[in-house]
């Protein structure tokens, strides 16, 4: 069988154009070996049949039962990783590929690099398949929810293998560092033997495209600096988002916030995040547009949406980089007491923006959306944080992807929420205790439903309203008076440091 999922392999990587037929023989050698096998059938083998991601999971099974390899997740990604290299291009050559293919048009330069990384397998479409995911229509729009289940959990053997493990190896630096292309993983940190990556200049630096192994959306793909450097948002950021959207007009592209509780998982390597996706906020409604004084060529509009969003509108690139530019300068120092806003708790640092560009209709266009990390006693997670009474649905940060409408929820939700459901049906009288009384207020309001598929739809819904309640608890103008008094006090700066 063993030799059927090979040959199967070599068949679909070569009719999905990763290899070609002239060399067959050599990755065949290649996988062989990897597979420590020191003989092979030269009869005809009648292929079996599955995609990519399932021949390979059937081969690593192979290795584990031949002892090949251990019963653990990482050397099971390691192999698999270093397996599928064998049917990579070399860097220099899918850079060449991704270059000529721009020539033809940027859609078709990311189409060709977004196929290469899921026939790969770096993407892992068999474990995205695992997500569980629904939209919910809010007065917002219809936001995205994700249960995520791709990531695999880790068992009693892989987390003590961890911790037997040195702690002080420091290559690559992080998962975002340059040195990951072609890095074959160990305990602890995950293989990249088939990870391919662009390069591209932005800001006159060097920088690197790649997708992410685990999209979370439609082409989702990260811009990593040459550098290993802590994120800042500053001029220069909005300038690369700018010249980004002006090379790849079909993607947008955003930044989390530099800051910790506001900002993403990763601050210590300066990145991006881009696609071809259209979340709710892309389609976010203008509350109110106003005047900035000092950019009267820019179109300024506060968004509705649950948190506080500046859309900035212009023809010309460097207009809306000034007026983006005076908003953070602005904002850094903006203290607004009645709305619980301070910018610095002695030189500590509390104001900053997440931002994200794209091309509207052929001008260019920046959101803004200011965020605050300040703790208090009664929200010592973050004022502007998902507030306790959500934090058995959401705890974790809001970053960029949960900013623009797409809720990243925890895998441990799966089952609880199954409870709560047939709680809801009157199938269960338990709950976990995290959901207790979330569960009773649902059934007060929607009354004991007998049908559990509608039971589960009550649900979705109502998670959905709990993730929009966490984007408005993250929001740092509660009302438009606030907002108002913002508006006003950056118009009279601007007229102030003119005069």
């Amino acid at each position: 069988m063993i030799y059927s999922d090979i040959e199967a392999l070599l068949e679909q990587t070569c009719k999905e154009g990763l290899i070609k037929e002239r060399d067959i023989i050599y990755v065949r050698n290649q996988v062989i070996q990897l597979l420590k096998m020191t003989t092979y059938p030269t009869h005809k083998i009648l292929t079996s049949s599955g995609s990519i991601p399932e021949l390979l999971d059937r081969i690593i099974d192979y290795a584990v039962k031949e002892n090949i390899i251990d019963d653990i997740l990482d050397e099971k990604e390691m192999l698999a990783a270093s397996l599928m290299n064998c049917f990579m291009p070399r860097p220099s050559t899918v850079q060449t590929l991704f270059d000529w293919y721009y020539e033809q048009s940027p859609e078709q330069a990311t189409e060709f690099f977004y196929k290469l990384s899921r026939n790969s397998n770096y993407i892992q479409t068999n474990r995205l398949d695992k997500n569980i995911s629904h939209k919910v229509q809010t007065e917002y729009g219809e936001m995205d929810i994700t249960i995520n289940l791709s990531k695999p959990e880790k068992d009693p053997e892989q987390i003590k293998r961890e911790q037997m493990a040195k702690q002080d190896e420091s290559y690559p630096f992080c998962v975002l560092c340059k040195e990951n292309e072609g890095y074959a993983g160990r305990i602890g940190y995950p293989a990249r033997s088939n990870h391919r990556v662009i390069e591209m200049v932005l800001g006159d630096e060097k920088w690197f495209f790649h997708y992410s192994p685990y999209t979370y959306y439609e082409e989702h793909s990260i811009i990593s600096s040459n550098k290993h450097r802590d994120m800042k948002i500053n001029t220069d950021t909005f300038r690369r988002l700018l010249e980004f959207i002006d090379k790849f007009p079909h993607y947008f592209i955003g930044s989390n916030a530099d800051l910790p509780i506001v900002g993403g998982s990763i601050t210590s390597h300066d990145h991006y995040q881009a696609g071809a996706y259209t979340f709710a906020m892309t389609d976010a409604k203008d509350r109110y547009t106003f005047p900035i004084h000092a950019h009267p060529d820019v179109r300024a509009a506060v968004l509705h949406w649950p948190m506080t969003v500046i859309r900035l509108l212009a023809d010309e690139q460097e207009k809306l980089l000034e007026a983006a530019n005076s908003i953070l300068t602005f904002w850094r120092d903006y203290n607004d007491e009645d709305a619980s806003i301070l910018s610095y708790t002695d030189k500590t640092p509390h104001n900053t923006i997440t931002p994200i560009a794209r091309m509207r209709d052929g001008s260019y266009e920046m959101d803004l959306v200011l965020r605050n990390n300040r703790t208090s006693a009664t929200h010592p997670l973050g004022i502007f944080h998902p507030h306790e009474d959500i934090h058995h649905i959401k705890k974790e940060n809001i970053g960029l992807i949960e900013v623009m409408g797409l809720a990243i929820l925890p895998p441990r939700l799966e089952t609880e929420l199954e409870g709560v459901t047939k709680y809801l049906a009157g199938k269960s009288d338990e709950v976990h205790p995290a959901h207790e009384e979330w569960a009773r207020q649902l059934r007060q309001t929607h009354g004991l439903l007998h049908n559990e598929e509608y039971a589960a739809e009550v649900v979705q819904k109502e998670l959905g309203k709990k993730f929009v309640r966490g984007l408005e608890d993250a929001g740092v103008f509660k009302d438009d008076a606030a907002f108002q008094r913002f508006i006003t006090k950056l118009n009279q700066k601007a007229v102030s440091s003119k005069n």
